[in-house]
């Protein structure tokens, strides 16, 4: 049964690079054929050495024969990958007398650098294209202008500048989900707007710009709301017997909106306006003016019927900076199209990339979007989206707990530690087992309300002991930090082993690991480069600065002198011949204390993360797993939780209103109208107060029955609740159950 379950979760591999992975922006579209037998991955295929598209368009796969196809997995079966070991490495290192071949994924993890243009040429760890940071530049640190965090000015593979501008930073996934997202046509430097010069320098460090329209120019009626007039009365009183929404207009009943705002309304008959002719304001502006002291000042002035302004001919009045516009048939033709067909086009024809830039001034809809919101966004559906793998690999690590064997954990909540420990070390203890977790007093009794989303609450107050304790430093990010006690009694092993069942048991994740931690553990200490906001400790933190800073050769040896006593012992006490030699100080100096310093407990801690397979998934799909061990948890939202839980009624019931009723006291909630919390609502028909990486079992579910007040069935993970006349009455039958419930839990 469980081969059959594991089958059916497993997708067919790629015939090039063996793996199931299904991750467009990593690995390019994947697709099957099955009148060909055969699966493969866009990027695979692309940048395989020995395949060239001979077909047209609508041929074989992206223009790609068959025949040709089979030719280079067979040529790339006799070849051993580098990385892997493993056979089938189908791309080669163009650097002259280098004999390195790959899989295209190994590629990813090892940083290679692919090329998609020209020759899409691929280059090797050691060959790879460089950024040249100039002497005279400072190596300070400042923030990606697209995710907005702190990203060191050092050119390394994962950290790219822009040729275009001085102190423009990038992280390399942020740069790849945006041209992802903007295309050919818009990806640009988010700094000084640089077109050329920055797609050529992006292209030749390896990131992939595809020939496409922007995504938010693809997106049917984008902006439609945009072009849409406020139409709502919203008199204290509307007089309309048509409804506040009703608009007839040259009458009465149509609607004008605020001079100021435009974001609130009222019929003619229901204002203090005696004609159209005259102004009007909403109360909300009329109070600002008023406190300014200027509403007095505020003239009424007339509006010619000539003079009003037809926004939506305003904005389609120009056309897109892109011209001529193509047809979504032509832009879907245009993406599926093979980079390596339209190199070999453009020696005979000029692509789109050679059209001349118009020097007109051009207003488009896509401007009319906040830019740093707009790559806040992209951020935030790049988390999203590796959130959602991330959630499908943990379930296939589900597949080897055992429904029929339960190992059952009675857990004192004020000594969560303790009783933890002792659980995960008893002899009948099991991984693979199902968990069931009670809670009991001081006494030893268990708790008279304890409920099945014991679980969840177990593993949330044992993830928030480990971010608390002493075997991490650091503040919101974390490290391993030195504990010799610790080691001794062998913490640190038993730490990894809780997070690893957390995360397979549908538990929370720490979200506390700091990212030099979670490369150590995907590629190896050996081969990450710490920074000085990795070290907690701030008498060493601000040593190593002081070396950083020094200016004069002199000065560095007085700064060296002054703390010699630490360089000793972290064996990097050397003498000072040029300036220049500090950074090898300082670079030696992390690796000491944030590396080297905590070996033993990186490798106790390591060990216990390989508990039911966790780690080996982890440094297969490094991405997936950054979003939940660096990130916190999204937070809640009305949005999230009315997607979140499935709506039934019973027959004869009216779900109309009973969803507007539940969306409508989600929003309430949100909006800090309700004495609940959208937390509170979670923990109510849960169990947990955030949604666990691997998702809810059975899926959560609100159910509107013929019952007095609320139920939340933590066993279902289910809501159930009443059916009533008015919203006000549910509203407060939610807020009084939701309390209730929760104040007998804490009591």
């Amino acid at each position: 049964m469980n081969e059959n379950t594991l089958c059916h979760f497993q997708s067919p591999a790629c015939v090039l690079c063996q793996r199931t992975d299904d991750c467009p922006e990593k690995y390019g579209e994947k697709r099957t054929y099955k009148e060909y037998n055969l699966t493969v991955h866009y990027y695979c295929l692309l940048m395989s050495s020995g395949i060239w598209q001979r077909g047209e368009e609508d041929e074989g796969v992206y223009g790609f024969l068959i025949k040709d196809i089979r030719k280079e997995v067979n040529r790339a079966a006799k070849l051993k990958c580098n990385i892997c070991k493993k056979k089938g490495a189908s791309i080669g290192c163009v650097a002259p007398k280098c004999k390195r071949s790959y899989h295209f994924p190994c590629g990813v993890q090892r940083e290679c650098i692919f090329q998609f243009m020209e020759q899409f040429g691929s280059y090797c760890w050691e060959h790879r294209p460089v950024q040249n940071l100039p002497s005279d530049e400072s190596r300070g640190s400042s923030q990606c202008t697209i995710c907005l965090e702190f990203v060191e000015h050092f050119p390394v593979y994962n950290i790219l500048k822009s040729p275009c501008c001085k102190n423009a930073w990038f992280h390399r996934d942020c740069l790849q989900y945006q041209a992802l997202s903007a295309g050919v046509f818009f990806f640009r430097c988010t700094v000084c707007n640089n077109k050329d010069k920055f797609q050529n320098e992006m292209l030749r460090m390896g990131i992939h710009i595809p020939e496409k329209d922007a995504s938010w120019e693809l997106e049917e009626n984008a902006y439609q709301d945009l072009l849409q007039r406020y139409q709502h009365c919203d008199a204290r009183r509307c007089l309309c017997r048509n409804g506040r929404d009703y608009n007839k207009p040259d009458s009465k009943w149509e609607i004008k909106c605020c001079q100021c705002c435009g974001s609130r309304g009222t019929h003619l008959a229901c204002s203090p306006v005696e004609s159209w002719k005259e102004n009007w304001e909403c109360i909300e502006c009329r109070s600002i003016f008023a406190k300014s002291g200027n509403y007095q000042n505020q003239k009424k002035r007339s509006m010619a019927t000539s003079e009003k302004i037809d926004i939506t001919g305003r904005l389609l009045e120009e056309p897109s900076p892109k011209c001529p516009r193509q047809s979504p048939g032509s832009q879907h033709s245009l993406l599926l199209r093979s980079p390596k067909m339209l190199y070999k086009e453009s020696s005979c024809s000029g692509t789109l990339l050679d059209l001349p830039a118009s020097n007109k001034m051009v207003m488009s809809i896509s401007p009319l979007i906040n830019s740093s919101s707009r790559n806040l966004s992209v951020r935030r559906m790049q988390l999203r989206i590796q959130k959602r793998e991330a959630s499908n690999l943990l379930r296939e690590l589900k597949l080897q707990v055992n429904n029929t064997k339960t190992t059952r954990l009675n857990i004192n909540r004020d000594n969560i530690w303790s009783s933890a420990l002792k659980g995960f070390r008893g002899r009948n203890f099991n991984p693979a087992n199902t968990m069931e977790v009670k809670f009991t007093n001081c006494k030893g009794r268990v708790e008279t309300d304890a409920f099945h989303g014991s679980k969840h609450e177990f593993f949330r107050l044992l993830m928030l002991h480990l971010q608390k304790s002493s075997l991490f430093e650091g503040s919101s990010s974390k490290n391993l930090s030195l504990d010799s006690q610790a080691i001794k009694e062998n913490l640190y092993y038993e730490a990894g082993k809780m997070i690893a069942v957390s995360l397979v048991h549908g538990g929370v994740p720490p979200s506390f690991f700091s990212k030099t931690l979670f490369n150590c553990l995907v590629y190896g200490p050996e081969n990450v480069k710490p920074t000085v906001e990795d070290v907690a400790d701030f008498d060493v933190a601000q040593t190593i600065k002081m070396i950083k800073s020094s200016r004069t050769l002199a000065n560095l040896k007085s700064t060296i002198s002054d703390c010699s006593e630490y360089l000793t012992i972290a064996g990097c006490l050397r003498p000072m011949t040029t300036l220049c030699d500090k950074d090898m100080l300082v670079n030696d100096l992390l690796i000491y204390h944030v590396i080297k310093r905590v070996h033993s407990s990186f490798e106790s801690f390591r060990q216990g993360l390989k508990t039911l397979g966790v780690l080996e998934k982890i440094q297969l799909h490094p991405d997936a797993f950054s979003s939940i061990l660096c990130h916190k948890p999204e937070r809640l939202s009305a949005r999230i939780l009315g997607d979140l839980f499935t709506i039934h009624c019973l027959s004869g019931v009216n779900k109309v209103q009973g969803v507007d009723f539940w969306m409508g006291y989600l929003q309430d909630v949100e909006g800090g109208e309700s004495a609940a919390t959208l937390e509170d609502i979670l923990v109510f028909a849960t169990g947990s107060s955030s949604i666990p990486p691997i998702g809810f079992e059975p899926d959560p579910s609100v159910k509107f029955l013929r019952i007095k007040y609320p139920v939340g069935n933590r066993q279902l993970n289910s809501l159930e609740l009443p059916i009533t006349k008015t919203y006000e009455q549910f509203k407060n039958k939610m807020d009084f159950a939701i309390s209730s419930a929760l104040r007998l839990e804490v009591e």
